[in-house]
């Protein structure tokens, strides 16, 4: 493995302030070893956390559901699935996943525990996506200041499940304001780029702006989406900090779709990078890897398939007085506060 390779494989586990996957071909190959793991003796599904009466003989039908999508291979599988008009791409367990939930819903919609004929299961009517690109060196060395140099946005509708627009502005740097060759490789952002577009404070204003014309957290609810912790955790709060800006309040908490993911689809975290959710649900990567616009429309079509398998994707992580928390599932379903540009630290 090269340098490149094992910087982008290992970045997140060492701590490092950039989140970098690594290619969808490298990706692949680690994909492929490793298996998902199985949902044989998980526990029966819930339905609404005010509802939960496992007495009802409904939750035993499921079990046996259950056990019966178990043994089924993958041929079997597919050849339901086809049978009920549902998807067939991906590997086994998410195929018995999707099953499995199908017929949770149906049983669960005879008891009224849930809506008849509900497509998905969401808290909000909009989910905006967010990757970054930031500056970045081959060998970081431990001081190094990562600065945002591609801002995109994906709106997800999630209603339609449709990519409904997208926004996207690079950023000029002002601590390293030349790229590294490695940088620009690794994104496909030139300098040229970077030295012609606005500095951070500027374009966060027009994303504000953006958000605030689609009238999110004021008509629509709405939350982030981002894949991992790093994007407002390190890359959101070190620019802010090097602005003197005051942490934006509707960026506090997102969905870290990694997390959920694997909780889902019983997937270990080591398997959770871009390229291998999208093999795993059958999908390929559009795009230029490390764009942040094409990552976050790939990581916007991973969330679309979530909610059509059965996944409520809900805030499950946070920012709290400038340490990253975890969201626990119990806690109340809330979206972001209508944006405003951040306030100075001074």
């Amino acid at each position: 493995m090269s340098k490149m390779e094992e910087y982008k494989e290992n970045i997140q586990d060492r701590g490092g302030n950039v989140k970098l996957s690594s290619k969808p071909e490298e990706d692949d190959k680690s994909c492929s070893r490793v298996r998902v793991c199985s949902n044989i003796g998980e526990p029966v599904p819930q339905a609404s956390p005010t509802h939960e009466d496992f007495s009802d003989p409904v939750y035993k039908d499921i079990a046996l559901a259950n056990g019966h999508i178990n043994r089924m291979n993958k041929d079997e599988l597919r050849a339901k699935l086809a049978e009920l008009k549902l998807d067939t791409s991906g590997v086994k367990d998410v195929l018995k996943k999707r099953l499995k939930n199908y017929y949770k819903k149906q049983k669960l919609s005879l008891t009224q525990s849930v809506t008849a004929g509900e497509a998905t299961d969401t808290y909000y009517d909009y989910i905006c996506v967010v990757d970054f690109e930031a500056t970045c060196e081959q060998d970081n060395p431990a001081d190094f200041t990562h600065e945002i140099i591609e801002f995109p946005v994906v709106l997800l509708n999630t209603h339609t499940l449709e990519i409904e627009d997208t926004f996207q502005e690079y950023v000029r740097p002002e601590v390293n304001t030349q790229l590294s060759e490695f940088c620009v490789k690794l994104t496909g952002i030139t300098q040229k780029m970077v030295d012609e577009a606005d500095t951070f404070p500027d374009v966060l204003e027009r994303v504000v702006l953006w958000l605030q014309e689609k009238e999110l957290g004021t008509k629509y609810k709405y939350t982030l989406l981002t894949d991992g912790s790093w994007d407002m955790s390190k890359f959101m709060n070190t620019q802010c900090r090097l602005n003197r800006l005051r942490f934006p309040q509707f960026a506090k908490k997102w969905i870290n779709i990694k997390k959920l993911y694997g909780n889902f689809y019983k997937v270990p975290l080591t398997q959770t990078k871009l390229s291998c959710m999208l093999e795993k649900l059958g999908l390929k990567y559009e795009g230029r890897p490390h764009s942040g616009l094409d990552d976050s429309r790939n990581i916007a079509h991973i969330a679309m398939r979530m909610l059509q398998d059965g996944c409520q994707l809900r805030i499950n992580e946070r920012m709290h007085e400038g340490q990253l928390r975890a969201v626990p599932s119990s806690a109340p379903v809330e979206g972001a506060p209508p944006p405003h540009t951040p306030r100075s630290r001074d």
